[in-house]
């Protein structure tokens, strides 16, 4: 294993290991997970994309408010599960130099993290912990520049390459 490659697993665990975190606060206390000026996420979203309160969504409709919770909960759980899979991806295959997860790697944290900035820009929640998502993305994406799969210097492990040796 090169050193890049060694760095940028460890890099790529390490941010998806932060994503898992916050995945997990929203799924199992999204009241606590706290957004821009440390409002709570979920109030935050509701109120920089409606422009009403959140208090008076609660008295006057405390189902919605239960039902816009058990929605942010399983966008928790996504996020636990997609994160789980990465960091395994990442430990084991692309550690070995699978070209494939390389690619599973750059396609799932991209999709997994342009969905979060893609909710935070439409909601208008975008404080400094959301700021993070581009932070972590950018670090992915400068481990896996430093390892691309196309370069004669980085082997292929997968079975057909083997086999062909």
């Amino acid at each position: 294993m090169t050193g890049r490659r060694r760095v940028a697993w460890m890099l790529i665990v390490f941010v998806d290991a932060g994503f898992v975190a916050w995945a997990a606060m929203a799924a199992a206390l999204p009241d606590y997970l706290l957004g821009p000026h440390g409002t709570p996420i979920l109030t935050a979203g509701y109120e920089g994309f409606s422009k009403a309160s959140w208090s008076e969504l609660a008295s006057t409709s405390p189902m919605t408010v239960r039902y816009m919770n058990l929605l942010f909960r399983m966008y928790g759980w996504y996020g636990v599960a997609f994160g789980l899979m990465a960091i395994a991806i990442a430990a084991t295959a692309f550690r070995h130099g699978d070209r494939w997860a390389w690619w599973a790697l750059l396609v799932g944290n991209t999709i997994a993290f342009v969905s979060a900035m893609t909710y935070d820009w439409i909601v208008n929640a975008i404080g400094p912990f959301e700021l993070t998502e581009y932070l972590g993305l950018a670090i992915i994406y400068g481990a896996l520049a430093a390892t691309l799969p196309f370069s004669a210097a980085i082997p292929d492990a997968s079975p057909v390459a083997t086999a062909r040796s």
